[in-house]
């Protein structure tokens, strides 16, 4: 890290006479007093509880300075700001003006990750790389993941989460990204933003930090956001499956673990090494971002034929008892449970396909009614056998129960997890291959341990 006490001080516009104390250099950042290191600088934050309490613990590991909100002034440099957080976000927006990497931010109701992943992975094979770690998304995580950067980054790849109204706004005002990308509008989220045209337009926030030279690129097949793009002056390039989209592709093979795709792009066939129709767009973003990085053809199919897929995001686990598990229980909403269960249908295999469906969160009153519509997206001529957890399942499990026989069709209350995972254990073997899809509040990792 490169900046200086006295610097940082001037960006958090500090209040206390900060300069009395020598200007030293500061190697670090951390909110958590257990990972702190010498001469890095703690900054407390506010939540479940007051990170002020945490200081002395900050200093025993080296902390040589800490931002500051309380009145009682601790025993080490600090600098006296009224908001711990609000300091930290500033104190991002300045770090990436003095680095100036290319800034790609992608937000989306699905595929954001996997994105991230993917376009991280086309800009290593020609510039100093770096992602969002993890779900470092929010408005503690993307500052955190800015002022983390390597010091020799040249590109850095943000992934954008919200679950209101103007979040990405301050996010992407913080990080003034070269380009934005919006991977789809799904329904996560939709209690609190009350529609998907609600989603959209928070979506479209992305675009509030744009640089008036940088490029939007966005979904040629979403209605809703045509709207909103007509206020956006910056370059807007469309990407998908269709004739209508400027960036177009074309699946040519899909299996287990690989999709094989062309472009209007390029010449010649790409593989991916993850399942989906819904993954080849996120590719196409990926690979759009490559153009605009000016990163050769070959060299991009290359990085994202190889990319790394970050954990709990559509990846296969195979069991003891050889039972194939395709587990995607980070998060989940309609519109992406739909595309999973259309692909995972698809596949020609000579197994029992199951899938194991959890609650998807956040959907406000539409909720039953959005559970019940994946009726329409299982099949007993595709996917066997449904096993249905959780309470807005209910709903699903009676949409289906004319489709399914009563053998094939099972459905678990919230406090029947236990009861499930045995009869998974029991009725699956060598023969079968699962789906586990849900919101991460469901707990459904925990079933996919337990049948590993």
């Amino acid at each position: 890290m490169k900046l200086t006490f006295w610097e940082i001080g001037e960006a958090v516009k500090a209040t206390n006479d900060y300069r009395k104390w020598d200007d030293f250099a500061i190697e670090g950042i951390e909110f958590d007093a257990r990972l702190i290191k010498e001469n890095h600088l703690f900054i407390p934050l506010m939540g479940n509880t007051d990170g002020h309490s945490y200081i002395q613990q900050a200093v025993d590991n080296g902390a040589i300075a800490t931002l500051w909100s309380h009145e009682e002034a601790p025993a080490i440099p600090y600098l006296q700001v009224t908001d711990t957080l609000q300091a930290m976000q500033d104190l991002a927006h300045y770090y990436r003006a003095k680095m100036n990497p290319s800034v790609i931010a992608i937000t989306g109701s699905n595929g954001k990750t996997t994105t991230k992943d993917m376009t991280a992975a086309v800009a290593a094979t020609k510039y100093n790389t770096y992602k969002t770690q993890g779900n470092y998304n929010n408005e503690i995580g993307m500052p955190y993941t800015i002022l983390h950067m390597p010091d020799n980054t040249e590109v850095l790849v943000l992934e954008m989460g919200m679950d209101h109204a103007h979040q990405i706004e301050v996010l992407s005002e913080i990080a003034i990204p070269d380009v934005a990308a919006i991977t789809l509008i799904g329904e996560s989220h939709i209690e609190h933003l009350g529609s998907r045209a609600g989603i959209a337009k928070a979506k479209m926030e992305i675009t509030a930090g744009l640089k008036q030279d940088g490029t939007l690129i966005v979904p040629a097949d979403e209605p809703l956001l045509r709207p909103l793009m007509a206020a956006i002056p910056q370059t807007i390039r469309t990407f998908g499956l269709g004739d209508d989209a400027m960036v177009r592709a074309e699946v040519v093979k899909t299996d287990k673990t690989a999709t094989t795709f062309t472009t209007n792009l390029f010449p010649g066939e790409i593989i991916i090494p993850v399942l989906g129709d819904y993954n080849v767009k996120n590719a196409l973003i990926a690979l759009m971002v490559g153009t605009l990085l000016d990163i050769p053809f070959e060299q991009m199919k290359e990085g994202i034929e190889n990319f790394h897929l970050t954990k709990q995001r559509t990846e296969w686990v195979e069991s003891s008892r050889g039972l194939e598990i395709l587990s995607d229980v980070y998060n989940a909403n309609p519109t992406a449970m739909k595309l999973v269960l259309d692909n995972f249908a698809k596949l020609d295999i000579d197994r029992e396909k199951i899938a194991v469906l959890g609650d998807m969160l956040e959907l406000g009153e539409q909720s039953l009614d959005m559970h019940a519509s994946i009726a329409e997206h299982l099949n007993p001529e595709t996917i066997q056998t449904v096993y249905l957890y959780g309470t807005q399942m209910k709903s699903l499990y009676e949409a289906l129960a004319e489709k399914y026989e009563a053998s094939h069709l099972h459905y678990y209350p919230i406090d029947e997890k236990q009861a499930l995972m045995e009869d998974l254990k029991e009725n699956t073997d060598e023969h079968s291959m699962l789906i586990l899809k849900a919101s991460n509040g469901t707990g459904l990792a925990e079933v996919v341990e337990y049948i590993k």
